[in-house]
């Protein structure tokens, strides 16, 4: 009886992480090598915390190829024109 209810608990747990996994995250971060389902691009948004030279978070929404739109953080090198 107790591991039948274990069980159940383990499987409640276990869909609830699936449901989380199905839903579309509101934005997550890239890293070096993440492979990305691009189809269309909707918008990106610079970063605007990058300084001269240095290093600032840019944004970037778009649809993927089963139609879902996803949005995805990732960094960027600033304006680094000479003066």
């Amino acid at each position: 009886m107790k591991r039948s209810i274990a069980f159940l608990a383990l499987c409640a747990t276990l869909s609830s992480f699936a449901a989380l996994a199905d839903s579309p995250a509101s934005s997550s971060s890239y890293a070096y090598g993440t492979p990305l389902d691009v189809a269309k691009v909707i918008s990106i948004t610079p970063a605007s915390n990058a300084g001269n030279c240095q290093l600032g978070t840019a944004h970037m929404v778009y649809v993927d190829h089963q139609g879902q739109t996803r949005e995805i953080d990732y960094r960027e090198m600033g304006d680094c024109s000479q003066q």
